[in-house]
Formats: structure tokens, C-alpha cells, sequence
């Protein structure tokens, strides 16, 4: 059993694949360190901060509890507890829909955008460390992510994507990749992780 194990180190000299996994858990460690540091000064939970940024940039209809339990892999109950304390800190405001009281979108107030200015620069320091690398590589290990992370989403270990492999507009020619909505060949460097016109592709949604 030990032997057979992705955390250990003698198969990981033996495999590209664990050793590549290994490279990603330490990775994650230090966005985790990293976010845990901000929570730390600001007062609030790593969801919580996690919940400002992504309301701070993304549309509303995806600011909603049913959709951001999906986004980060939680429950519902957890995604409305976060909210129910951003409340009270009163960071946000509920947008609550004409046709149905019980929903609403989730909205910054003027206080939650002044947290978010202060807040979503916490994993610039990984950011930092990629100016070291060269822009060849860095294309090549950006292409590599987008593909891993489509393939994720496909096989249900990754709830929510919003790259180009998985949109409709998305056309893979002979040698390139093209986008129909943009109507342009796409660069590695052109592609998207989290794309603000992302359609599903009806043969790719997940089960």
C-alpha cells in the first residue's frame, strides 16, 4: 500500500504524475498560508474574503447562494452563514429578486468595496514569483493549467470551470484555438480561466 502512494517519495521519483501532484498540494499550501495571513489582520473567515472578491468582479447572476456553494464546493448552509456574518459586518447588500422574495444576488456595499481594496492583493506574492519565470514557460504552464482544469470539471472533481475549452464559442481548429463570440484565433496567452461570457456547451455540462 505504501508503495502505491502518490505522497510517497520513492514512487514520486518513479512518476511524472506524482511528483507534478506533490508540486500542485504545495502550491495550494501557500495560498492557504497566504489567505489565512489576510483573514488574520482583517477579521473575517477565508471564505468570507474569498466571497468579497469574487462578488467584487463578478455579474450578479452568479452572486447568488445556490451558485457560490457551487463555485467554492461548499454547502449551501456554509455559503449563507458567510453571508449572514458579511451582513452584520454590513460588507454587503441583498438584491432580492421582483419575481421571488426568497432570492437574491449578493451586492458590495460601500464598506465591502473598501475591503475588497484591501483584501484582493493577498496572493500577489505568488504572482510575484512568476515575473521570475520566462514568458515561454509561463504560456506553456498557463496552457497546461487551462487543460487540467477542463478535465477536472469533466470528470466531476471541479464543480465549476469557466474556460475557454468548455464554452460554446470555443472552435478548435486544425492548429489553433478560435473563439466565435470574439471572432479571433486565440493565442495560449488569449485564453481564459474565468471568462465574463462564458456560455456551457450543451455536450460538456456536468452530471
Amino acid at each position: 500500500m505504501k508503495n502505491h502512494s502518490i505522497f510517497n517519495p520513492e514512487q514520486q521519483q518513479e512518476d511524472l504524475s506524482s511528483k507534478i501532484v506533490i508540486g500542485l498540494e504545495r502550491i495550494s499550501e501557500v495560498f492557504r498560508v497566504l489567505l489565512w495571513e489576510k483573514a488574520k489582520v482583517m477579521k473575517l473567515s477565508p471564505i468570507q474574503i474569498q466571497l468579497l472578491i469574487f462578488v467584487a468582479f463578478h455579474k450578479p447572476e452568479l452572486c447568488n447562494v445556490s451558485h457560490l456553494a457551487k463555485e467554492f464546493n461548499l454547502t449551501k448552509a456554509t455559503i449563507s452563514d458567510a453571508i449572514k456574518t458579511l451582513d452584520k459586518k454590513k460588507m454587503i447588500v441583498k438584491d432580492f429578486s421582483l419575481s421571488d422574495s426568497r432570492s437574491y444576488s449578493i451586492l458590495l456595499s460601500e464598506t465591502g468595496q473598501k475591503t475588497v481594496s484591501e483584501i484582493n492583493n493577498f496572493a500577489f506574492p505568488l504572482k510575484t514569483q512568476l515575473h521570475t519565470i520566462s514568458e515561454k514557460d509561463k504560456e506553456s504552464l498557463f496552457k497546461v493549467l487551462s487543460e487540467l482544469i477542463y478535465k477536472l470539471n469533466q470528470n466531476g472533481l471541479l464543480t465549476v470551470q469557466r474556460t475557454c475549452y468548455g464554452c460554446k464559442f470555443y472552435q478548435k481548429n486544425e492548429t489553433t484555438d478560435y473563439c466565435n463570440l470574439l471572432q479571433k484565433p486565440l493565442h495560449t496567452q488569449d485564453l481564459r480561466l474565468d471568462c465574463p461570457e462564458f456560455e456551457q456547451k450543451q455536450d460538456t455540462l456536468h452530471r
